[in-house]
């Protein structure tokens, strides 16, 4: 029997079929062991089972934490559209009491047309100026054409590059008693929307969207 240090801890030997480490202590001027203790480390298995879990429990608090971020983002995008389209419920479209049939003259339509683009919201920067164009015989109705041209005129380039058309038909009915009011419709050059005063909200970026088609297909056909 071998004599232990007097009072340090002794690791005893492991036994290899054991998974146990055997720990003791050698009291001084004594020759028998303190209590031993018996503890039992963490086996490679158990390691490798418990880095797993804290990958699995890390990766699942990351997935969650990207579905509140995208809940959250998703919810915001819904707000803000849902506000959007609230706004644009409560508009009214503007429109002015438009001239009777038997009241109506070449002159005095295109006035009223100034008089109704008179609502419209735009930048002031925006120039325009509107003309008759002709006069068309139909079957149950006569129809007068109209264009407002619309130009942005700067101080370095006074003679705009670009200008958009907005194109009016005023419609006189044969049908109808004279007394009703002139049928008005409007649309924008290259465009097969036709829009009508009373039911329509005019865009000031129809017209930015048709000056920037004409200068990009300018810049286009310049590099050819």
């Amino acid at each position: 029997m071998h004599h232990l240090p007097a009072g340090e801890p002794v690791l005893l030997e492991r036994n290899l079929h054991s998974p146990y480490v055997l720990v003791g202590c050698q009291e001084s001027g004594s020759d028998h062991h303190d209590q031993i203790t018996v503890t039992t480390p963490q086996t490679l298995p158990e390691a490798v089972e418990t880095m797993d879990k804290e990958k699995e429990d890390a990766a699942l608090d990351e997935t969650v934490e990207m579905i509140v971020a995208n809940v959250i983002h998703g919810a915001t995008e819904q707000f803000i559209a849902l506000q959007k389209k609230e706004k644009e419920a409560e508009y009214v479209a503007k429109n002015i009491q438009w001239t009777t049939c038997k009241d109506f003259t070449v002159e005095g339509g295109r006035q009223q047309i100034e008089e109704y683009i008179s609502t419209w919201e735009f930048h002031e920067s925006w120039l325009h100026w509107s003309e008759f164009l002709c006069e068309e015989e139909l079957t149950y109705s006569k129809v007068y054409h109209y264009r407002v041209l619309w130009s942005i005129p700067t101080r370095r380039k006074p003679i705009p590059q670009a200008t958009a058309s907005v194109y009016f038909i005023i419609e006189i009915s044969k049908i109808k008693p004279d007394t009703f009011p002139v049928e008005v419709f409007f649309f924008l050059e290259s465009s097969r929307l036709i829009f009508r005063p009373e039911y329509c909200r005019f865009r000031e970026k129809w017209l930015k969207d048709i000056i920037i088609n004409k200068l990009s297909l300018k810049q286009r056909l310049a590099f050819k």
